[in-house]
């Protein structure tokens, strides 16, 4: 009996224990065209962003990366070089743009375009956390 009590003591425990935050958090404001990256809970980047023009969704959600990539290139339209690529559902990522003058405006076919030096930032911080402890929001 004291053993059946004393699992339930450590399973009551485990399931009121908050979740862990991720390492990195990356929330996609898409009213705002602004990215906000937080590290272990502490805001320490905000950059333009740009998603979906009119046409085109960017998904709302929260998600974790899936594939990584330093250089790809888009097979969907014309070969477009995305630099740092953080894939997130399917087809759709965070990437580098050369489009920068687009940047806190809709610009995309969908993705999250952010400047190729900020897109490498937040690379290089997921690829050093990993991917299950990085989250991405994005929010309307």
């Amino acid at each position: 009996m004291r053993s059946l009590i004393a699992l339930c003591i450590i399973l009551f425990s485990f399931a009121a224990a908050p979740a862990m935050a991720a390492a990195v958090e990356a929330r996609i404001d898409l009213s705002q065209q602004r990215m906000k990256v937080y590290k272990h809970g502490r805001l320490i980047h905000s950059w333009p962003v740009s998603t979906a023009r009119r046409g085109y969704v960017t998904p709302t959600g929260s998600y974790r990366p899936t594939r990584m990539y330093t250089e790809y290139y888009s097979k969907k339209y014309n070969n477009s070089p995305m630099p740092y690529s953080i894939f997130f559902r399917g087809g759709y990522a965070i990437h580098g743009t050369g489009a920068v003058k687009s940047l806190g405006r809709p610009a995309s076919h969908g993705c999250v375009r952010l400047h190729p030096s900020n897109a490498r930032t937040l690379y290089n911080m997921v690829r050093q956390v990993g991917a299950k402890n990085t989250s991405i929001r994005i929010t309307h």
